[in-house]
């Protein structure tokens, strides 16, 4: 049996096309990318992926493989992977940012754990903040569903030098203020329940002034903030889900796929 030059060319490019793009998802997402995970799984996961999608794509356009357009087209399937990354890494950034507001506020901003997401330091209180979101990332199937996002943007965005604009580029830029709103509105009831504490503490110092204020103070703030941690978990859990929907809705607009 033989093979043409263009058959093999088609086949190859039906495979690489695919794998790059579910790569740059792979590569960025939450969780899918935690570094705790080992490469090998990484890469097979990619590949069954791959193997999976690849019949229920449409066929790609015919190019040559190491001419300028198959570059745009290879940086079109990156820039599209990661921007679905990208945007859950930002919701998982607004906990982050939560966590360390409300850490410095009860003093625990010197207690830091290694993240295994990003490879770097954060508040005890952010590492138990995404360990339970983590888990509600999972339980809501939220991996399945960006998986399911990235199959439809291949019918969306086929394999092309066409794909995102600068528009859909700034649209995901300007979204990144919701790290600090949403983080900001996570920590908000903490932040202000100790401020009062604090405050109080002021004014028993200025009171009294043989007490001495830092060795009072510091075990009540901690104790008041491990007690409203756990007060306000649900509404951290809920607000986080809120923009894990914001996230996926921002994916589908960008992707212009409909719900």
């Amino acid at each position: 049996m033989a093979f043409s030059e263009a058959q093999l060319q088609l086949w190859v490019t039906s495979f690489i096309w695919p794998l790059v793009r579910i790569s740059a998802l792979i590569a960025s997402a939450p969780i899918l990318s935690a570094r705790q995970t080992p490469v090998n799984y990484r890469l097979s996961l990619v590949l069954v992926l791959t193997w999976l999608v690849m019949p229920l794509l449409p066929a790609p356009t015919p190019v040559d493989v190491f001419s300028s357009t198959a570059f745009l087209m290879l940086l079109q399937q990156i820039v599209i992977g990661v921007a679905m990354g990208f945007i859950l890494q930002m919701v998982f950034g607004a906990l982050i940012f939560g966590g360390q507001v409300i850490a410095y506020s009860m003093g625990l901003g010197f207690a830091s754990m290694m993240d295994p997401q990003n490879g770097v330091q954060v508040p005890v209180v952010s590492q138990f903040y995404l360990i339970l979101t983590t888990l509600l990332f999972l339980v809501l199937d939220v991996h399945l569903t960006l998986i399911e996002l990235l199959v439809e943007s291949f019918f969306v965005f086929p394999v092309a030098v066409d794909g995102l604009t600068r528009n859909n580029l700034h649209e995901i830029v300007s979204w990144g203020s919701r790290i600090f709103s949403g983080g900001l509105l996570m920590a908000l009831p903490v932040m202000a329940s100790l401020l009062l504490v604090n405050l109080g503490m002021g004014i028993v110092g200025r009171s009294a002034p043989q007490l001495n204020i830092f060795a009072i103070g510091f075990p009540i703030s901690m104790l008041l903030g491990c007690v409203l941690i756990w007060i306000t978990l649900p509404n951290v859990m809920e607000n986080f889900q809120e923009l894990l929907v914001e996230g996926l809705a921002l994916i589908r607009n960008i992707l212009l796929i409909p719900l």
